[in-house]
């Protein structure tokens, strides 16, 4: 499941985010790369113990908890603390092919997650750089995906992925994942199906409708079955 999430930050929060991010010190994006992932990682990252990086990380956990596409798509258990990454063309900067680590361990906080579901938050208006595609690659072929400033995409960590190599400007982005309290992508992707039907048919008839009512039970005794919590 591949759901994009608009407007996840303001305009005028993004620019107050690369405000502050473009007065920061970089360091090598491998930093924080495992072992295979290392060999095909040409970026730079924000470090990931240092106080901006936890800052912004933050404010972004916060806006994550009050969007309803989010939840709904991810039904988060646990949030790895947000990571920050650029992509330069005057670095020649990509990602090759890679599969994201199945856990990740925080050793500020000693958070450890299993990896469910991997996000970038496009921190660079498409317009303000050439390549720098994310690929995604999923059992119906492989997907680019490159959104507005303020925009995330939420997609499986087991999935195939790579940045394109940016050719002009740079690319700027918040990385992390997530664990998920329906482990089974699936099941994940028919609870949200299930999920945006039972909001379409509450906009129509409203949410004391019988049906709409039944539908909700439904939905609820799913999470139960699954959710590990």
């Amino acid at each position: 499941m591949l759901i994009c999430v608009p407007d996840v930050l303001s305009k005028q929060e993004v620019a107050d985010f690369r405000r502050v991010m473009d007065a920061a010190q970089w360091e090598d994006g491998r930093a924080t790369a495992g072992g295979q992932s290392a060999m095909v990682k040409h970026n730079e990252q924000l470090p990931p113990d240092g106080e901006v990086a936890r800052r912004l990380g933050q404010r972004i956990i916060s806006a994550l908890t009050a969007n309803p596409l989010f939840v709904s798509a991810a039904i988060p258990r646990q949030i790895f603390p947000p990571l920050f990454n650029r992509y330069a063309a005057s670095g020649g900067h990509h990602f090759g092919i890679h599969v994201d680590n199945a856990v990740r361990g925080d050793p500020l906080t000693g958070l450890r997650i299993r990896t469910d579901l991997s996000v970038t938050l496009f921190l660079s208006e498409p317009e303000d750089y050439d390549g720098g595609d994310l690929v995604i690659e999923d059992d119906y072929g492989s997907h680019e995906v490159k959104l507005p400033a303020g925009h995330l995409v939420l997609y499986p960590s087991a999935s195939l992925h790579m940045v394109t190599p940016v050719t002009r400007g740079a690319r700027v982005a918040s990385f992390f994942w997530l664990q998920s309290m329906i482990r089974d992508d699936r099941a994940r992707s028919m609870i949200f199906d299930l999920d945006a039907a039972i909001q379409g048919l509450s906009g129509r008839l409203g949410r004391g409708d019988p049906e709409t009512v039944k539908l909700t039970g439904i939905y609820h005794n799913l999470i139960r079955y699954w959710a590990e919590v």
